[in-house]
């Protein structure tokens, strides 16, 4: 799995009931093609990134079906997830 754009928005809390600050991503995957996770017409990744006192994590994804915006029921492994929050981390901007 390799991600190869994103395009992403900081989520405001008009409350100011949560800590931090919520960033939503929408990542576009390159998978191989004997990956689980393969469709011929792309997969993305929906994230809900947190960066808070705590430290920097995600709190919600989904995979889905580029094109058809169909929701797969399939888990990023560990180390996926990992490859995710650092791509995050990485690209989120200085607020």
């Amino acid at each position: 799995m390799n991600i190869t754009g994103h395009t992403f928005e900081k989520l405001e809390d008009p409350f100011g009931l949560l800590s931090g600050e919520r960033y939503e991503f929408f990542l576009e995957l390159e998978v191989d093609e004997e990956d689980e996770l393969y469709s011929d017409k792309g997969i993305g990744l929906k994230v809900i990134f947190v960066s808070d006192e705590n430290g920097d994590k995600i709190t919600n994804y989904y995979l889905y079906e580029r094109g058809s915006e169909k929701i797969l029921d399939l888990a990023l492994e560990e180390d996926e997830e990992t490859v995710v929050l650092t791509y995050c981390k990485q690209n989120v901007e200085p607020q």
